[in-house]
């Protein structure tokens, strides 16, 4: 495992292509952090599905029902900054509302500043961005990649 700063915003997520590892950022999002982590603790993320994935762009999951429309229950009001939408970064998906979003994630694959200011920018990927790069691509995905697990750093044995 790389060298972790700080355990408790820090999440491992094991993909079938390796592990990744992503710093949180709750200083820009700390009702998005909380959420996740909250979700990342009850096992949520566990075997769900990377369903939209487009070369270039981004890498989408977090949708228990693996169609893009499905969620927790639990919306999250936005919490945009001025964080720029770069290779690595992890942002929350959403609808057209700007406080619909819930427990589904995007990785950006580059850059994607025409999404400043309008997604809640939650973390960043610190390693790991070559297994993210292997997702099978697709919208949706044809038999998708899954996250065989993500936990907070804090809690690993």
């Amino acid at each position: 495992m790389t060298d972790i700063k700080d355990p408790e915003n820090t999440l491992v997520m094991e993909i079938p292509h390796g592990e990744v590892i992503i710093e949180m950022r709750p200083d820009l999002a700390p009702k998005h952090v909380a959420r996740i982590k909250e979700l990342a603790r009850e096992g949520f993320y566990n075997g769900v599905a990377f369903h939209r994935v487009i070369d270039g762009f981004m890498a989408q999951g977090g949708d228990p029902t693996g169609t893009g429309s499905g969620g927790s229950g639990k919306k999250i009001p936005a919490e945009f900054s001025k964080e720029p939408h770069v290779r690595g970064i992890c942002s929350m998906a959403r609808t057209q509302d700007p406080n619909s979003a819930d427990c589904q994630f995007f990785i950006c694959f580059g850059d994607t500043r025409f999404l400043d200011n309008q997604y809640t920018v939650w973390g960043k990927v610190v390693s790991g961005m070559d297994a993210v790069d292997k997702l099978k691509r697709g919208e949706p995905v044809r038999d998708p990649d899954r996250i065989v697990s993500m936990r907070v750093a804090a809690d690993a044995a």
